[in-house]
Parts: C-alpha cells; structure tokens; sequence
C-alpha cells in the first residue's frame, strides 16, 4: 500500500510539473515578428515579458505579454539580418526562448 502511495504521488508531481511548461514559437509574417506562448497544459500565461535579443545576444527591445499570449513587433530587417532570440519569462516562474534565424527572418519577410 505504501509504495502504491509513493507511487501515485510520484506520478502526480510529475504531471503537475510537466503541466507547467511554457512553449514559445515565434515567426514572421508580412514584416511583423508574431510571438506565441502557451503552457503544454494549453492554457495562456497571464503575465510576463518578452526580450528580444539580437545576433550579438544585446537586448533590443522588451515588450509585455498580450492578454492572449502574444507579442508583436514590427521586422527591423537590419537589426536581425544576424538572426535573433525572443527569451519569454512569465510571472509564474517560467521562462523558454526561440531563435530565428535569418533564413526564418528571409523566408517570413518574402510573405
């Protein structure tokens, strides 16, 4: 009974934590760099930041989170012409990043 116990347990933090993992996927389209975040759970962070690093890893811009989870600037092609990383940390703790790349930046900059 008690290692069905342990068991169980084990199991429930496990979920709990996996529950909790941000994903970021950013992209661009018609000049517009579009950020996306959600927790693998589906829901939407309600707060936090996005910074957005350039080539040489210098902070550029820092913008809030939407309300839908979302952040979007306008493509300055020669800042990120080197490529550029959108670090995302929400106020529950949680932090990812995405990288694009110049070939991301040529191909979503084309549309």
């Amino acid at each position: 009974m008690r290692r069905l116990l342990a068991i169980a347990t084990v199991v429930a933090f496990a979920s709990t934590a996996q529950a909790h993992q941000l994903n970021v996927f950013a992209f661009v389209q018609d000049g517009t760099v579009i950020v996306e975040t959600k927790f693998s759970s589906g829901k939407i962070p309600v707060s936090g930041e996005a910074r957005v690093l350039d080539a040489n890893s210098e902070v550029i811009l820092t913008l809030p989170l939407e309300e839908d989870g979302t952040v979007r600037f306008p493509l300055d092609l020669e800042v990120a012409s080197g490529g550029m990383t959108i670090e995302v940390t929400t106020g529950e703790g949680h932090d990812d990043y995405w990288i694009l790349t110049p070939e991301d930046i040529a191909n979503g900059s084309e549309s």
